[in-house]
Parts: C-alpha cells; sequence; structure tokens
C-alpha cells in the first residue's frame, strides 16, 4: 500500500529532524528537544489514525494546531541558535508543505461533511 504523501512527507521530517535534537545541548535537547520531538510523533500518529477514521475532520484540526506547534518550537530553535538558517529554512519549508497538504485534507473533509 502507497503512503499518503502528508504521511511520508512528516516521516521524512522525523527522520531528518530527530537526529538533530539528539545534537542540541542537554539544557534544550530535554526541554525543547522533547517536546519538539514529542509534537512530531504524535503528528505522525495522528494522520496514521485519521487515515482509517470515517470523521477525520476533527482529528486533522487538531492536527493543524499540533503542526503550528511544531512551527513555533523550530522558531525557538532557530532563536536560540539551535537550527543554522540553511537548516532552519529547509525545516520551515517541509512544515509549510505538511501544513499546505493538512490543510487540503481539511478541505476536502469540510466539503464531504457539507454535502
Amino acid at each position: 500500500m502507497e503512503e499518503l504523501p502528508i504521511i511520508q512527507k512528516t516521516y521524512d521530517l522525523i527522520v531528518w529532524y530527530v537526529p538533530h535534537i539528539n545534537k542540541m545541548p542537554r539544557d534544550q535537547k530535554f526541554v525543547l528537544g522533547d517536546r519538539l520531538q514529542a509534537a512530531l510523533y504524535q503528528l505522525l500518529e495522528g494522520l496514521i489514525v485519521a487515515r482509517y477514521e470515517p470523521n477525520r475532520l476533527p482529528i486533522l484540526q487538531r492536527l493543524n494546531a499540533k503542526l503550528d506547534i511544531i512551527r513555533f518550537l523550530t522558531r525557538l530553535c532557530r532563536d536560540f541558535k539551535l537550527l543554522s538558517l540553511q537548516r532552519y529554512e529547509f525545516v520551515s519549508k517541509a512544515v509549510t508543505e505538511i501544513g499546505q497538504q493538512l490543510g487540503n485534507w481539511i478541505k476536502q473533509q469540510k466539503r464531504k461533511a457539507g454535502a
């Protein structure tokens, strides 16, 4: 079975991000890093669950908020100089793409609910 692009993109982001989180200084790794890592895993898990749910809209809307949390935690990483500008741009682009795919999925589910 082929993965949904949003699930694959989120998976790829986790594979890229976790090694960088693990290299953070100890004081940030166990506060900011753990929160970021947990949010990424929760996003992936939520997307997989939503794939199988008949009523996806509430799950997808919660995941949209989770993605926003990831976006802000990533900004904090940049502001604390835990990510280089190049890495920050890479992550921001990936998060934006996931956000666009999630937004399209939400719109699709709203149309279905209204039909």
